[in-house]
């Protein structure tokens, strides 16, 4: 009995020093999701202006009239594109064209993260609070219990909405680099077809 009740004392310890990392995180996390939030709808902005300009982009690519029709990132792969020369021309194509794909599904990574680590941290500040809360009611004291349980229900509206907001992101953001990814091919296939280099 003594062994559990120092092992019970030991996994209480270990779960109300997570306590305050939990806090810091979630707060940390937050405001990296304002700042994502900037770049997100600065993004967004870009690419409905875009949308008015694609139009006939396969003539526009070949004419090499495209840079205010794509976005930024497509626009500087293209740029790259145009100055493979030589034999190992198409081989230079492949390679930048994996590179690229790689790259950009990369980059969904933190928001991919951030659909379940959100959520997970809200769920580990709510539980923490709860235990010491429940003590708490069992000595009578009602106004810790209710300082408490504020901070355990905050914590998870916290958590659940960054992952929420992560998830939306991530969905949008997924078809844009789905849609950049068949462009960069698009134009690979036209300039290496205009060249006399076919990709495999």
């Amino acid at each position: 009995m003594q062994i559990l009740a120092v092992l019970k004392t030991f996994i209480y310890l270990i779960a109300s020093s997570l306590f305050l990392p939990v806090l810091l995180i979630l707060s940390v996390l937050f405001v990296w999701m304002l700042v994502y939030s900037g770049t997100f709808f600065k993004s967004w902005l870009q690419r409905s202006r875009l949308k008015k300009q694609g139009e006939n982009l396969p003539e526009k690519i070949l004419s090499g009239q495209y840079k205010d029709s794509l976005p930024i990132r497509v626009v500087t792969i293209l740029t790259r594109l145009e100055s493979f020369k030589g034999r190992t021309a198409s081989v230079q194509v492949l390679n930048l064209i994996r590179d690229t794909e790689h790259r950009m599904f990369t980059s969904l990574d933190g928001l991919k993260m951030m659909i379940r680590i959100g959520p997970g941290l809200g769920l580990i500040g709510t539980l923490i609070p709860m235990g010491t809360g429940l003590a708490s009611l069992g000595q009578g004291d009602l106004t810790q219990l209710s300082q408490d349980l504020v901070v355990a229900f905050t914590t998870t509206v916290v958590g659940m909405a960054l992952g929420l907001l992560a998830y939306f992101y991530f969905t949008i953001q997924r078809r844009w680099v789905e849609q950049d990814i068949k462009n960069v091919q698009l134009a690979a296939q036209l300039l290496m077809g205009e060249t006399g280099h076919e990709i495999s």
